[in-house]
């Protein structure tokens, strides 16, 4: 149950927090294109934002299989630090290039604090959904 609850919080986390710092990102003018991106793509030709949102949803287990045994601080500052970097890392190293998407100095800040903003909202979720205390109560470490 706690892996769903993992998955859910990064689901949730990419719809509410990722893609509503992009929009803000948008309305400024940081970025060229639109937050909630509903084009479809390949291959099953879902829209683009769900695509992003499942794999939000996996990365949310990544991120409660390497963060949840840590409490209070350790937890939420974790999330923001394995949130910003893995993605990210991902993104840039591995999709990007795959998909013909320049790369630059501009798209790994943004994706550092995109996906540290997320990983934020995925401690968060979890915490609301009872997966984790918002306070270690075992020690404090």
């Amino acid at each position: 149950m706690i892996w769903l609850k993992a998955f859910v919080s990064g689901l949730l986390a990419t719809l509410i927090f990722h893609q509503g710092l992009f929009a803000v990102f948008y309305f400024v003018g940081m970025v060229p294109s639109a937050p909630f991106n509903m084009a479809a793509v390949p291959p099953l030709g879902i829209p683009a934002v769900f695509s992003l949102a499942f794999f939000g949803g996996l990365w949310g287990i990544v991120l409660w299989a390497i963060l949840g045994r840590f409490g209070g601080f350790k937890f939420w500052l974790g999330n923001v630090i394995v949130g910003a970097i893995g993605p990210t890392a991902v993104a840039m190293l591995m999709v990007f290039p795959l998909k013909g998407i320049a790369v630059t100095a501009q798209t790994w800040v943004g994706g550092l604090i995109l996906n540290g903003f997320w990983g934020l909202g995925v401690a968060l979720f979890l915490v609301l959904m009872g997966a984790k205390a918002s306070r270690s109560t075992a020690s404090i470490s």
